[in-house]
């Protein structure tokens, strides 16, 4: 499957480079002021812009790498504001940009590549969506803030292919991205990603889809970004091994063998698949009201050179997002399920179901920072409504058909936002909404951040200062769920309320990167593990799998402060992260102390230059703590089971690489886990899922400019 769609994008980039004539001058980049993926889409996040948007800042922008007349962005969900986004041509950590931990290492999964993950540092996580159950999949699940869009002087194409060499329980991912222009103003183009891990422990396999058209306008009074996506995401869910030991303690359970093989190992269920399907169109446009101007430039003694350029004054914003999800739960064997699971709602129903449709439009009214000469900034006022449908199954039959309940939500919301994005030395944004109706009506956010830049020493350092109250409605999956194993009704449940500080020290010089912060949170909604003991000696299982939806009433406060320090000897470099954490209820919301990743590698260039390397080896590591544990009936990421905790952590995860990079083809050869079996040999990420054992990796990426 994987050769033929790898062919057919081949092909079909190449028709369309072959029918797009020759393009038009560098496109229009007025007003250009986290991955679509990752850096192997040939456009890339790495570090942080001037708003604290990551950007690799040690891309390449000269002629010989990336062409004149290639420019890529990323826009907001609310109002479409554009803010630009480097090229990345380079190699550095390309060996991570498939790794489900992280560029660093932050996030824990069930070990198979697209498996469902959770971030381990909580100021990192993004708040729920309407839909939980795509959340744990952000790996490639694209948001519209999360696409790279492109004006390209000619058509731009890349193809990035990742291979683990095991025939039998390998793993593959492919990714294409294509962008061109039809004229300087208006560009279109694609993208796909699929994603196959067969799993190296039974039960496990994962087939992930998400492919999308897209398109852009910039004109002078007139700017649109459209964007129209898929996601198709079946996995299998095995419930974890039977025993630990056999990864802590393989002599202990080897029945005379050396050692067990990943895929003999046993586990607690089969059968069983999640399997979410999502339609999404999104379009953002608006129409600027303003006047031209003319500059005259001296070309010679007796030529100048008129230029006639707009200055908008005012926008009119139109914003409109339509989702239609669908997520199936499936489970055939009964039998298996009454001996693990307290609870059968849907008898003997093997499939439950589950919808959603959004339909959101927001108009804004935007005053152009500058439009008068005592206006410092920009001013935005918006109105946005969304309609939310929901569907779930009922316990009842008629007419020998389970029926179903349908849940509708109407939310209409008003706010505004204050807004400085010009100049070198200081900017900020301040925005403010509260819900007047509906389902989420007294629900508000008030948001802001800043940044001051100045020279000092030859060099910019930047602060960077964010914060935000938030007073949430819990979203309608914690309020209702309806499925074969868990339901619930939460009528009852408080908005929740959290406050956040945050600020952020970066000096480039020194490669230095220092921040900090903290969180208060009241009312604190999480989902709980409810499992009960089972008291029958005879049983498989120690206790029946159940879980619920909590408050803690109480206050939560969580301090984390991150030190990011990069160091350069010659052609040795050093990069080291270290994030500490605390969260003053770790039974309720627990987080590792500490979590560190640290990159030692040579870097350098061969072959007069043309072929540069990176050769080294990487580490993530983590204190022990109670790691959140996964449920496969819902497909989220809830607290372990009381009767039965075990701590994770203290097992560092090391991988050697080498990624090379000769024009515009990037490769990187990689051993991951090389220290498979060695320390305490807790090499799991979530409770009794140990990730996948010691294998060999290559990353290919390729980009076509013309």
């Amino acid at each position: 499957m994987i050769k033929k769609l790898l062919y057919l994008i081949i092909l079909c980039c190449l028709c369309c480079q072959s029918v797009v004539i020759a393009q038009t001058n560098r496109g229009v980049n007025r007003g250009l002021n986290r991955d679509f993926g990752s850096s192997a889409s040939g456009l890339s996040q790495g570090r942080r812009d001037r708003r604290g948007n990551p950007i690799d800042t040690t891309a390449v922008t000269d002629a010989s790498t990336v062409p004149i007349g290639l420019f890529s962005w990323k826009i907001d969900r609310r109002f479409g504001n554009v803010r630009e986004v480097p090229v990345d041509t380079l190699e550095h950590q390309f060996q991570n940009t498939n790794d489900m931990t992280g560029m660093n290492g932050h996030f824990n999964h069930l070990g198979n590549l697209g498996s469902p993950r959770i971030n381990r540092l909580y100021f990192e996580r993004r708040d729920p969506s309407q839909f939980i159950f795509t959340d744990p999949y952000d790996h490639c699940v694209i948001r519209p803030e999360d696409l790279i869009f492109t004006n390209t002087k000619s058509p731009f194409a890349n193809l990035s292919y990742y291979k683990e060499f095991d025939s039998q329980n390998g793993e593959e991912r492919f990714k294409s991205y294509f962008a061109t222009n039809a004229n300087k103003r208006l560009g279109f183009g694609f993208y796909i990603d699929y994603l196959y891990g067969r799993g190296h422990y039974t039960g496990q396999s994962t087939a992930l889809f998400n492919g999308g058209l897209f398109s852009s306008y910039r004109g002078d009074k007139y700017e649109m970004h459209f964007l129209f996506n898929n996601d198709n995401l079946k996995v299998a869910e095995n419930g974890g091994i039977i025993d630990d030991r056999y990864i802590t303690n393989p002599l202990d359970m080897a029945e005379g063998k050396r050692q067990y093989q990943s895929y003999e190992i046993p586990v607690k269920l089969q059968k069983i698949w999640n399997h979410n399907t999502s339609y999404h169109a999104f379009l953002s446009h608006r129409y600027n009201i303003g006047f031209y101007r003319e500059k005259q430039d001296t070309i010679s003694a007796d030529s100048v050179k008129t230029t006639r350029f707009f200055i908008p004054v005012t926008s009119v914003i139109h914003t409109f997002q339509f989702d239609t999800n669908e997520r199936k739960y499936i489970s055939y064997d009964d039998s298996q399920n009454r001996k693990y699971f307290e609870n059968m709602f849907l008898g003997s129903d093997s499939i439950d179901l589950t919808k959603r449709t959004s339909i959101k439009n927001t108009f804004a009214l935007e005053l152009k920072e500058g439009f008068n000469k005592w206006a410092a900034a920009g001013l935005t006022a918006f109105i946005t409504h969304e309609y939310r449908k929901f569907s779930l199954p009922d316990s009842t039959f008629t007419d020998y058909h389970r029926t179903r309940m349908n849940y509708k939500e109407n939310v209409i919301s008003v706010g505004g936002q204050l807004a400085k994005r010009n100049g070198k030395t200081i900017h900020y944004s301040a925005l403010g909404e509260i819900a007047l109706t509906g389902e989420d009506s007294g629900q508000f956010t008030l948001e802001g951040n800043a940044d001051l830049n100045l020279r000092m020493f030859g060099d910019t350092v930047r602060l960077d200062v964010s914060g935000f109250v938030k007073n949430t409605n819990p979203v309608f999956y914690y309020r209702h769920f309806h499925s074969k194993h868990y339901w619930w009704d939460n009528d009852d449940l408080d908005k929740m309320m959290r406050t956040r500080v945050e600020g952020k020290l970066t000096i480039g010089k020194t490669g230095t990167m220092l921040k900090a912060g903290v969180e208060n949170i009241k009312n604190y909604t999480y989902l709980d593990n409810t499992s009960k003991m089972v008291n029958n000696n005879d049983a498989i299982f120690t206790s029946l799998n159940n879980a619920a939806v909590r408050q803690f009433d109480g206050n939560i406060q969580v301090l984390s402060a991150t030190l990011d320090q990069r160091i350069k000897l010659g052609i040795f470099h050093i990069d080291a992260e270290v994030t500490y954490q605390k969260s003053s209820e770790n039974d309720v919301l627990p987080l590792p102390d500490l979590s560190v990743y640290g990159n030692v590698y040579l870097k350098g260039s061969l072959a007069k230059k043309v072929l540069r390397f990176e050769v080294g080896a990487d580490a993530r590591y983590f204190t022990k703590y109670y790691a959140p544990d996964y449920s496969m009936a819902i497909g989220q990421y809830y607290l372990q089971n009381p009767n039965d905790k075990i701590e994770l952590g203290g097992y560092p995860i090391i991988n050697l690489y080498a990624n090379l990079h000769l024009k515009r083809t990037r490769f990187f050869i990689m051993m991951s886990h090389i220290n498979q079996g060695s320390g305490n040999a807790m090499s799991f990420l979530a409770p009794h899922y140990p990730i996948n054992p010691k294998m060999l990796k290559l990353g290919l990426s390729w980009n076509f400019f013309d």
